[in-house]
């Protein structure tokens, strides 16, 4: 049997050591693969095969078997039992689900569990606006480690940009800066600018305004480049590293 399983349940932490007290370094989402490196009865280690990050999440809900036909491009998407009443419970953005039936507004994705149609798009969509995607956090609250409605960080909106689009993107600062090329020469900002700080990412929505996870804000949100450049310099003594270009 490959060593290829997909997650099932919602959204989990995944964490640096085999402990809920341990740090959270990311998480995993519903229709996302990976593979097992080890396991015990509680946990597992796993290498997540869009971007090859290691961690360990709870051995619990996953499977070999699923092919999924959309995608869901809602920053969170009410599942509804078989009456079709709410539940208090929410698919996250770029979740992967396999439709088993459907009707004109809604499909069922798992046995008793529907979501709106309007909230998904094919699997094989192709987001090319990254701003659709980005603005879909705006006000999310900051989150360590965090990539869904509960909770983001700076690296995690950027990356999910990539991940719905099946293009490979690192889910680290320290990695995406590594990864991507420079513009040496910037002499003004335009939209799709990404400006790298050491430990911080934001995205320029037009040559004066950028969209991040902001931790001092506790939030996603808009704010000015020149002011954000010149509070990160002044509150944490750190300067511009590089300035790259997002990909459609």
């Amino acid at each position: 049997m490959k060593n290829k399983y997909f997650y099932k349940k919602l959204i989990s932490n995944i964490y640096k050591k085999p402990s809920k007290v341990s740090e959270v370094i990311s998480q995993i989402i519903y229709g996302e693969k990976f593979k097992i490196l080890s396991k015990n009865k509680k946990w597992l280690r796993v290498k997540t095969s869009f971007d090859n990050y290691i961690g360990y999440i709870k051995n619990e809900n996953y499977t070999v078997n699923h092919n999924p036909t959309h995608k869901v491009f809602s920053l969170k998407v009410n599942i509804l039992n078989k009456q079709m009443n709410e539940t208090k419970y929410f698919l996250p953005f770029a979740a992967r689900i396999q439709i088993i039936q459907e009707n004109k507004k809604f499909v069922e994705f798992e046995k008793n569990k529907w979501i709106m149609k309007k909230d998904i798009k094919k699997i094989d969509h192709v987001e090319k606006n990254y701003l659709k995607i980005l603005k879909l956090f705006l006000n999310t609250k900051y989150v360590w480690g965090g990539k869904s409605y509960k909770g983001v960080d700076c690296s995690a909106i950027l990356q999910l940009f990539y991940y719905y689009n099946y293009k490979f993107y690192p889910r680290d600062t320290k990695d995406q800066l590594k990864y991507s090329k420079s513009n040496i020469k910037i002499k003004k900002f335009k939209k799709g600018d990404v400006i790298f700080w050491k430990g911080h990412v934001a995205i320029c929505i037009d040559a004066k305004k950028l969209i991040h996870a902001y931790g001092p804000e506790k939030k996603v949100l808009i704010m000015s480049i020149t002011k954000t450049i010149d509070r990160i310099e002044k509150t944490t003594k750190l300067v511009i590293k590089r300035v790259s270009s997002i990909k459609y």
